[in-house]
C-alpha cells in the first residue's frame, strides 16, 4: 500500500533512495487547485486587461480590451483610474488600477461599452496640457500600450475633439440608425 501512494505522489524506488518525479503534467490537481489559475472559468485571481490609450487637448482615452464583458465596474478618482470586470469566452477576471499622469476631472470622465472593449474618457483637470505617459511613474505596465491608430499632435483639433466627444457620448448606439434600403 506505501508503495501504491509513493507512485501516485511522484516518487519510485532507485537503488535504495527515494527519488521525486517532476511530472506536473500527470500530477492530480483537485478543483479548487485549478479554479485559481488564471484563465479557468472559476478563476479567482484576477489579470489587467490590456489596454490602449491616447491623448487629446481636453480628455485622455482609455480603452480595455476585453471581449464580452460582464460585470463592469469603473471608478474615477481624482488621481486614479480603476477598472475591474470579467469577459472573454472563459469569463477571465480583469482587474486594472492606474495612478495617472495628471489629475482628472472624475464628474466629467465618461465610459461606453462595446461588445470588444469599455473605453474610458477622461477629462483632465487641466486641458491644453500634453501628457507624455498615462501614469504617474515611468514604469513599463506590460498590459498598457499607446493606441497610435488614434495618436496625433492635437495643435488645432478642437473641432473634431469636440465631436469625437459628442460621439462618445451617444448611449444608444442603434437610436439613429436609418432603415437600409435592401441589396438585391
Amino acid at each position: 500500500r506505501s508503495s501504491d501512494l509513493r507512485q501516485r505522489e511522484g516518487y519510485r524506488q532507485e537503488g535504495g533512495a527515494d527519488t521525486e518525479l517532476h511530472l506536473a503534467a500527470a500530477r492530480v490537481t483537485s478543483p479548487a487547485e485549478r479554479e485559481r489559475r488564471p484563465g479557468h472559468p472559476h478563476s479567482t485571481t484576477m489579470q489587467p486587461a490590456s489596454a490602449k490609450w491616447y491623448d487629446r487637448r481636453d480628455y485622455v482615452f482609455v480603452e480595455f480590451c476585453v471581449e464580452d464583458s460582464k460585470e463592469v465596474k469603473i471608478a474615477f478618482d481624482e488621481c486614479k483610474l480603476t477598472f475591474s470586470c470579467s469577459g472573454g469566452s472563459e469569463c477571465v477576471k480583469h482587474q486594472n488600477e492606474v495612478e495617472l499622469y495628471q489629475s482628472i476631472d472624475p464628474n466629467g470622465s465618461k465610459q461606453k461599452r462595446t461588445d470588444r472593449s469599455v473605453l474610458c474618457c477622461l477629462r483632465k483637470k487641466e486641458s491644453g496640457k500634453s501628457w507624455p505617459r498615462l501614469t504617474k511613474e515611468k514604469a513599463k505596465l506590460n498590459w498598457l500600450s499607446v493606441d497610435f491608430n488614434n495618436w496625433k499632435d492635437w495643435e488645432d483639433d478642437s473641432e473634431e475633439d469636440m465631436s469625437n466627444f459628442d460621439r462618445f457620448s451617444e448611449s444608444s448606439p442603434d437610436s439613429d440608425d436609418e432603415k437600409m434600403p435592401d441589396l438585391e
